[in-house]
């Protein structure tokens, strides 16, 4: 509506509100108690409910507005127009290679178990070639489980010991299946390479990676541990992995079907129908 001589105009709009960052602060308070204190819990959800209160009594069951005055001056708007740049490409370019056939993730599980294996005994011969027992590397890979081992003797760490023995094979045959699954889900980068994925590149990447974080997840492992012989156990690993790999039979890939069926739609008429369904 417009005032009466003037040329402004009186809308009403939404009136404005505080309850939304009460509520917000409110649900922060209520996780924050989680590492915290139940008090501060307490606190939030008290807030986390009064805020959300006070915000449905303003919408409901009418939304509450304020008038607010404008000026009646029209802005003209001026239609800008311009032109379409074409991206030229030259005829002699060559198109992205994608590959036709790869190698399934249930390959790269194999390779990690198989990696795993291969590394396991490498860690066993390095406790004996260390002069101290098959144990020893065992003991070092659970030795996040127990912290107090930092300050004990390497006799006293190479000693035969169930719990960690457990500890340890939950660890690495679990460490190794999860990065044979990362593997087989990197396999299409290098399809026709397996082996210097898994032999080069992974292990430089993966003990890059353990060497910024051991001293964090195994402060006992950190301490004690042969880096050279784990590098190259860590390539024994990969090297296993891509061998097995490389042995898997390939699959085609996906590229050729429609979108439709790769985003797992039922497309009938893209592709041709079974014979079955023919009959």
């Amino acid at each position: 509506m417009a005032a009466q001589g003037t040329d402004r105009h009186l809308i009403a709009l939404p009136a404005p509100t505080g309850w939304p960052i009460v509520l917000a602060f409110g649900v922060t308070l209520l996780f924050a108690g989680l590492v915290t204190d139940a008090a501060v819990t307490t606190l939030g959800a008290m807030l986390a409910v009064i805020a959300a209160l006070g915000w449905f009594n303003e919408v409901l069951p009418h939304e509450r507005h304020e008038v607010v005055v404008v000026s009646g001056e029209r802005v003209a708007q001026a239609a800008v127009t311009r032109p379409v740049a074409h991206l030229r490409v030259d005829a002699s370019a060559q198109r992205a290679w994608l590959p036709l056939e790869t190698y399934p993730v249930s390959a790269g599980i194999k390779g990690g178990i198989a990696g795993g294996v291969v590394m396991a005994l490498l860690a066993a011969a390095y406790g004996i070639v260390s002069g101290n027992s098959v144990w020893y590397p065992i003991n070092l890979l659970a030795g996040g489980f127990f912290p107090e081992a930092v300050n004990q003797p390497s006799s006293t760490i190479a000693a035969f010991k169930l719990t960690p023995l457990l500890i340890a094979v939950a660890i690495h045959g679990t460490t190794s299946v999860l990065v044979g699954l990362l593997y087989g889900a990197t396999l299409p980068m290098l399809p026709r390479h397996p082996i210097a994925l898994g032999g080069i590149v992974a292990p430089i990447v993966w003990s890059g990676l353990l060497y910024g974080v051991l001293g964090i997840l195994n402060p006992v492992m950190n301490q004690r541990i042969d880096w050279p012989w784990f590098i190259a156990s860590q390539f024994g690993f990969g090297v296993t992995a891509g061998v097995v790999v490389a042995t898997q039979e390939r699959i085609r890939t996906w590229q050729r079907l429609p979108l439709m069926m790769r985003a797992g739609f039922e497309a009938p008429g893209l592709v041709p129908a079974h014979e079955e369904d023919r009959r």
